[in-house]
Parts: C-alpha cells; sequence; structure tokens
C-alpha cells in the first residue's frame, strides 16, 4: 500500500507532537518532531551564551551552525524517538520553559530554517512520514498529501502547557505560561522568513474542547480516508 506524507502545523502547544506520535505509530510512519530540532538549537545557543534576555548574538548562532548536530534516535521503551545534540541526549532539556523562552527568536534566523528545511526535507523524502512543526505545510512540504493546521484558544493551550511543566516538577506559573503563548505566537506569525500560517489545502483542526482520544480518531480516519483515496487512483 502507497504511503503519504502528512504534515501537522499550528499554534505553540496544540498538541501537534503527541497527535503526530500516535498517528505515525498507529499508521507505522516514522514520526519527525522538528520543534525538537530548533529547541536544541536553541539549548546550544544557550548554552554557548549567543541568547540572553534582550539579545541575540545572532551572527555567533550561524557561524556555530557547523558545529552542530542533530540526531533524533528511537527509544525502544517510550516508543519515539529521542532528540540528540552533538551525541548527547537532550530530550529532557529541550522541553523547558528556559528553552520555550528562546525558541522562536532562534527560529526567526534565515540560516537556522535553511538548515532543517534541508534536513527536515532528506528525512521525508521516502514518505510514510507524519512531521510536525511551524512551516511543514506551506514551505517543507507543499505537495503533502495531507496537511493539517492545529489551533485552540491561548487559555486552553497555556492551561495544557502549565499542568505538563507542573508534572514534571517545573516552578512555573499559569501567566507566565499564558504570556510565553502570546509570545509565542507573535513572534511565529510575524518573522520574515517562513510565518506560521494555514497551508494551502491543509484541514484546520481547533482542539479547543477535544480530548486526546477525539483528536486522535478524527485525525487517524482524515488519514485513512486520504491514503485509500490515494491508492484507488494508484498513485505511486
Amino acid at each position: 500500500m502507497g504511503k503519504i506524507t502528512i504534515a501537522i502545523d499550528g499554534y505553540s502547544s496544540t498538541g501537534k507532537s503527541t497527535i503526530a506520535k500516535q498517528l505515525a505509530k498507529a499508521l507505522d510512519y516514522v514520526y519527525i518532531d522538528t520543534g525538537a530540532m530548533y529547541r536544541a538549537v536553541t539549548l546550544y545557543a544557550l548554552q554557548n551564551k549567543f541568547i540572553a534576555e534582550h539579545s541575540n548574538d545572532t551572527d555567533a548562532i550561524v557561524e556555530s551552525l557547523s558545529k552542530i548536530n542533530l540526531e533524533f534516535a528511537y527509544n525502544d521503551r517510550l516508543g519515539y524517538s529521542e532528540m540528540y545534540l552533538n551525541g548527547v541526549n537532550v530530550e529532557k532539556e529541550i522541553r523547558t520553559l528556559e528553552v520555550s523562552k528562546y525558541v522562536s527568536r532562534i527560529a526567526e534566523i534565515k540560516e537556522v530554517r535553511e538548515m532543517l528545511v534541508g534536513m527536515q526535507r532528506e528525512m521525508g523524502e521516502a514518505k510514510g512520514v507524519v512531521m510536525d512543526g511551524r512551516d511543514i505545510g506551506t514551505v517543507v512540504f507543499p505537495n503533502a498529501e495531507l496537511k493539517v493546521f492545529m489551533t485552540a484558544s491561548p487559555e486552553k493551550r497555556a492551561y495544557r502547557r502549565y499542568k505538563e511543566l507542573l508534572e514534571k516538577g517545573e516552578e512555573v506559573t499559569y501567566e507566565e505560561i499564558l504570556k510565553n503563548v502570546a509570545l509565542r505566537d507573535r513572534i511565529d506569525s510575524s518573522r520574515e522568513f517562513s510565518p506560521l500560517r494555514k497551508a494551502d489545502g491543509a484541514i484546520t483542526f481547533d482542539n479547543s474542547d477535544m480530548g486526546l482520544q477525539e483528536q486522535f480518531e478524527r485525525l487517524h480516519n482524515y488519514a485513512k480516508r486520504v491514503i485509500e483515496s490515494k491508492n484507488k487512483k494508484g498513485t505511486p
């Protein structure tokens, strides 16, 4: 049976990665978390003090890109791939609020996006891929057979993120999470290179009032219909 490319874009904290992992597992596809790639570059910039509260040393970040090696390694116990930065598992470190505060600023840098988009296209060449991010359906795979644009109210997204971070033991407040969500929305939607927007032909998927199971079932059904249609047409 022929496979397709599934591109999932949308706002921060809409649960893109969670639903993408579930879809990939159900379809026996490869899952690629592009957000983890931008987060890993952000972590590298923080570790090397290239980024601070009110400034970026963009030149230093760009000059260091050749020193950044990103890899996904599948974890059998967890059932998904984890991000490695220069040979070190950084899956936990890249999910912190500290990284979240700066990742949109790093993602604005043209050279960072060009490097990561090139990597992402290579990863998805063989199809049978579920990839999530901000510009997957618009830039990375504009010809993806299934494109989804996920959204939810800022308040719902902030609350979900707040609970997630509390469960991980981080000391955060709902107010600072909501502020971060609003800031990331503004930066992601207004940046010069690859701004966040709904791709042509994408399905708008507002999950403000949906549980995880309902989200999965709806998107899984969408995917199965697209795959069946592709195979009926005999598309290679």
